[in-house]
C-alpha cells in the first residue's frame, strides 16, 4: 500500500501542474479575446506573406528538379547539382537488387520531400567521385548539405540490415540527419509502405547476391 504521505505529495504535484496549464490556456484564451480587427489582418497578413514565401520555395526547389528522383549522367554534373541545392541525398549505385531496393524508396520520399534533392549517379561508371568520396559498398547515400557530404548510410545496416525495410524507415534514418524536414511522423501514406514500397524479393531473386 502506497504511503499516505507519499500520495498526498503525488496528488498535490498533479493539482499543481493541471493548475499551471490551465492557468496558460486560460492565458492564450484571454491574449485572442484582446485582439481586435488590425490585429487580426496583421496576423492575416502574416500568414499571407509566410505562404507566398513558401509558394516561391517550392517554385525554385522545382526548378532545380527538386520533387523527382533523377539520375546524373556525368560526375562534372554532380558538382553543379550539390552546390545549387542546400540539402542533396545522392545514392552510388550499380545495377543490382539492392540498389533496385533503394531506388524504389527513394523515388517516393523524392515526391514527398520537395526540400531536398534526391539523385542517383552510377558508381563504377563515375571512379573519381567513389575514389575521393571513398564508397564501396553499393548502395551507399552520400547525405550532403551546403555542398559538403556530412554523413554516408552504407548498404542495409542501420536499416535492418535486410533489403524488406519500408520507406518510413529510411525516412526516419534521413531526418535523423536533417537532410529533409521530418518531425517523427511520416508523410509517407500507409497505403503506399504496404503497396509499393516493400521489396517484392520473391519475384527478383537473382540479383540478390550482388551487394558490394
Amino acid at each position: 500500500m502506497a504511503n499516505p504521505i507519499v500520495q498526498q505529495i503525488l496528488e498535490k504535484q498533479v493539482l499543481n501542474v493541471a493548475k499551471a496549464m490551465e492557468e496558460k490556456i486560460d492565458d492564450e484564451i484571454a491574449a485572442l479575446d484582446r485582439l481586435d480587427t488590425d490585429d487580426i489582418e496583421v496576423l492575416r497578413e502574416r500568414r499571407l506573406q509566410q505562404m507566398k514565401r513558401m509558394a516561391e520555395k517550392r517554385s525554385h526547389w522545382i526548378s532545380l528538379g527538386h520533387g523527382d528522383y533523377s539520375e546524373i549522367p556525368s560526375e562534372k554534373e554532380f558538382f553543379s547539382i550539390v552546390k545549387a541545392s542546400e540539402r542533396v541525398v545522392c545514392h552510388f549505385y550499380r545495377e543490382n537488387w539492392p540498389c533496385k531496393v533503394m531506388d524504389k524508396h527513394l523515388s517516393i520520399l523524392a515526391k514527398q520531400h520537395i526540400e531536398t534533392r534526391f539523385v542517383k549517379i552510377h558508381a563504377e561508371k563515375s571512379p573519381f567521385l567513389a575514389e575521393k568520396l571513398k564508397i564501396v559498398v553499393l548502395p551507399t547515400l552520400a547525405v550532403i548539405k551546403n555542398a559538403k557530404v556530412e554523413n554516408y548510410l552504407v548498404g542495409f545496416d542501420e536499416l535492418g540490415g535486410q533489403d524488406d525495410f519500408s520507406t518510413e524507415e529510411l525516412e526516419e534514418r534521413l531526418g535523423k540527419y536533417q537532410v529533409i524536414n521530418f518531425d517523427g511522423e511520416s508523410s509517407v501514406r500507409s497505403s503506399q509502405t504496404q503497396g509499393s514500397t516493400r521489396s517484392v524479393r520473391q519475384s527478383e531473386v537473382a540479383d540478390s547476391s550482388d551487394s558490394d
